[in-house]
């Protein structure tokens, strides 16, 4: 298949890899996936989590592999043979998912990635699914890979304890408008940045919700009065991140706004589209200190 258009940047276009699970399709991003491996006997860990199936080691590199059956509590099949392995990289960590089927690679725009509704959710108000698109009448459902990982091991995810000794701070009311579909995060990040001092933060659920709030900031003339930085994941609903940075430094009133790219798919390419797009600071997702310390570079804070 052809995908040209995706080394464009800014195009607010994804590729999804169609799986199988049981009788299932799930679908994952493209740009997490690093490569697809035919199944291979793991060697499994003792006392490990559940979902963990155990390891093995293409070309001299150990990976665990989750099973997403085990994940989705589905039945395991007894002759695995014929499976594969999905082999991601995001968080700066290798992880395999062992599936049943590979289906293919779609093209789709973001605007077509519905956002589950809250009774996707589980009782803690977490979804294992970020987004669900109709491709050939048929519904996919986009996983949440990072929060499937993050729940087997919560050290992959954002740590409060990164800012937790940046509490004495100085106060900051400089403005900042953050695009974060996930409300689990968008919610540790506002609560993170409180700690480090920066008490005036606005949360947008997609890229598409944070431009137009820029918008109306435009056209009420007060801009700089109610932004003074934006964050942005990279894969959400409706807009992306690079689409929205594309659309800040191509716009007159708006490219002056320094932007941060805090997404746990910030590896070289995707670093790369980000600096073509123009974006000021680029940070995985699990750097939530660091995203303080390019704040405070941007906005000018002595601390």
């Amino acid at each position: 298949m052809d995908t040209g258009i995706l080394l464009e940047s800014g195009t607010n276009e994804l590729e999804i890899l169609e799986f199988r699970v049981g009788d299932n399709y799930y679908g994952i991003n493209v740009a997490k996936i690093r490569e697809i491996l035919p199944y291979q006997q793991p060697t499994p860990i003792p006392n490990s989590d559940s979902r963990i199936e155990g390891i093995f080691m293409p070309r001299d590199e150990l990976i665990s592999i989750v099973d997403l059956a085990e994940v989705l509590h589905m039945p395991k099949k007894q002759d695995c043979s014929q499976d594969m392995y999905i082999v991601t990289n995001f968080n700066r960590l290798n992880t395999a998912f062992h599936v049943q089927a590979v289906a293919g690679i779609h093209r789709v725009s973001w605007t077509e990635i519905i956002k589950p509704d809250s009774t996707m959710n589980n009782s803690a108000g977490e979804s294992m699914a970020t987004g669900v698109v109709q491709i050939d009448g048929k519904l996919i459902i986009i996983l949440d890979f990072e929060q499937i990982v993050a729940s087997i091991n919560p050290e992959t995810g954002l740590k409060a304890s990164d800012v937790s000794h940046m509490r004495g701070r100085q106060r900051n009311d400089s403005p900042i408008l953050i695009a974060e579909d996930s409300p689990l995060l968008s919610k540790m990040i506002v609560n993170c940045l409180s700690e480090a001092g920066y008490d005036n933060v606005t949360a947008t659920n997609n890229g598409q919700e944070c431009y137009d709030k820029l918008q109306e900031y435009v056209k009420a003339g007060t801009v700089d009065d109610k932004v003074s930085c934006v964050i942005t994941d990279i894969e959400m609903p409706q807009m992306d991140g690079h689409h929205l940075t594309k659309l800040i430094k191509e716009s007159a009133e708006l490219k002056h706004i320094p932007v941060v790219i805090f997404s746990s798919l910030i590896n070289e390419e995707m670093r790369q589209k980000g600096l073509q797009l123009g974006a000021d600071a680029q940070l995985s997702k699990p750097e939530i200190g660091k995203l303080v310390e390019e704040l405070d570079k941007l906005i000018g804070v002595a601390n």
